[in-house]
């Protein structure tokens, strides 16, 4: 598998019928969220950098040819008009870490025709993927309320490659660190980790795997108390943090059963036995409902580990998300299909106070006090500039949620913004479009008749 044939059919087949119709003018297509998922009041826009890298490296070879045409049982010869297809388009795009929110584009896509398709379905899969699941993380560090949350998704996501991504971008929105050894090697995220149960259960008591555990690490330690009895496992623990004095950083990780009552008595054992800088880790099945209601309860946890419900984004997997052509060969184009109509011509997005965003149209002058979200990022097929980095885009989601209206932050009833106002100009565009178009299909019917 190549970066060309990570695709799909249509899209390959539409490629191929446009450079066999000469329709190779330049394309603008537009990505953009239909609605929010439930309970959400923002997106965080993310994975545009692997996209641009994507776009960067794209050519089709002559094995990527051989692949389409034994995929749609044609003769390679039919094919042939693809090989040596590469993106030399330009992207204009919404920053990783910007707060992000339906009815507005995050990227648009501007190549000759067939190359501004042929990347839809990478470019959506990237787009919306990362984006819903860095939002599921945004939510938790929100829940956390300034306590550390770190990244355990990896088992449990759907592939390598997706956990590699859930660790990325719970980092861009604060996540402390991940269990992810990829990520944490690669992107430079502090790194994580502790034990399995299995690794006590090894052992003929827990003491003695405790003990074994501290000898093969020696920094700050963590340990896994509910194995078997959990007060009980918060007592040994006690007693060997006791006895090898690692001084702060050491931890007990809590994994099941009521973990706010578990963690009011883990925190008093450990306290009677001298150890209040031993911190308390929970984990087991937490996403942002769980880790909001025990801090509102005022469980003494220091940090959350979540897991599977983020990494998959489990009450929200996925995006209403499209990508839709908005001018063809410098004609504004768009869509008129109930309930998925579309806006004609490329875009701009301005940011106003209190996240108040208005789409405009690309050449627009911005409102007073409005600032433009989407940047051109690629001219050509190429950067236009260094790629970007987890702390920039990690100072862009601090600076837009500190911004946001509290109701669009809740965890549960999340209120988002007013959706993005249209300015005249656009609105006016798309009114002519549209007569345009409904004029064109009544003569067609006419003649028809």
């Amino acid at each position: 598998m190549t970066d060309a044939t990570t695709t799909d059919l249509y899209e390959v087949t539409m490629a191929m019928s446009y450079l066999r119709e000469g329709m190779d003018r330049p394309a603008t297509f537009s990505l953009f969220v239909r609605d929010l998922p439930p309970e959400r009041g923002f997106l965080v826009a993310a994975g545009l950098e692997p996209s641009l890298d994507y776009l960067a490296r794209l050519r089709v070879g002559p094995q990527d040819v051989r692949d389409f045409a034994a995929t749609l049982h044609r003769p390679a010869e039919d094919l042939e008009g693809l090989l040596g297809m590469e993106f030399l388009g330009d992207v204009r795009a919404v920053p990783e870490g910007r707060l992000v929110f339906a009815g507005e584009p995050l990227m648009e896509v501007t190549a000759p025709l067939p190359q501004a398709q042929f990347v839809e379905t990478y470019l959506l899969a990237q787009i919306c993927h990362q984006t819903v699941v860095a939002s599921k993380a945004a939510r938790c560090v929100i829940a956390a309320a300034g306590r550390p949350v770190v990244d355990f998704s990896l088992r449990r996501t759907h592939g390598p490659q997706a956990g590699f991504q859930a660790a990325r971008v719970a980092a861009m929105v604060g996540f402390a660190g991940t269990s992810n050894v990829a990520a944490a090697a690669e992107l430079g995220i502090p790194g994580s980790g502790t034990m399995a149960h299995s690794y006590v259960e090894a052992f003929p008591s827990e003491e003695e795997a405790f003990r074994a555990f501290a000898r093969a690490h020696p920094g700050p330690v963590t340990f896994l108390v509910d194995t078997y009895d959990t007060d009980l496992g918060v007592r040994t623990a006690a007693r060997v943090l006791a006895d090898i004095r690692r001084g702060p950083g050491c931890a007990v990780r809590l994994d099941s059963g009521d973990l706010g009552a578990l963690a009011h008595r883990a925190r008093g054992i450990l306290d009677r036995a001298g150890l209040p800088d031993v911190r308390i880790v929970a984990s087991g099945g937490l996403d942002e409902y769980a880790v909001g209601a025990l801090v509102r309860s005022g469980a003494p946890i220091d940090v959350y580990a979540v897991g599977t419900k983020v990494g998959t984004a489990a009450d929200a997997p996925y995006l209403d998300a499209a990508y839709k052509l908005v001018e063809y060969a410098g004609r504004p184009v768009m869509k008129l299909s109930s309930a998925k109509a579309t806006a004609p011509s490329p875009k701009q997005v301005f940011r106003g106070p209190g996240c108040r965003d208005v789409v405009g149209l690309a050449g627009e002058e911005p409102p007073d006090g409005g600032e433009p979200l989407l940047h051109t990022v690629m001219r050509g097929g190429r950067r236009t500039g260094p790629p970007d980095t987890l702390a920039a885009a990690r100072a862009r989601f601090a600076a837009d949620l500190s911004s946001l209206p509290e109701a669009a932050r809740r965890i549960r009833g999340a209120q988002p913004p007013p959706r993005p106002v249209v300015s005249p100009r656009l609105a006016a565009l798309t009114a002519r479009t549209r007569n345009g178009i409904e004029e064109a299909v009544r003569r067609t019917l006419a003649r028809k008749g």
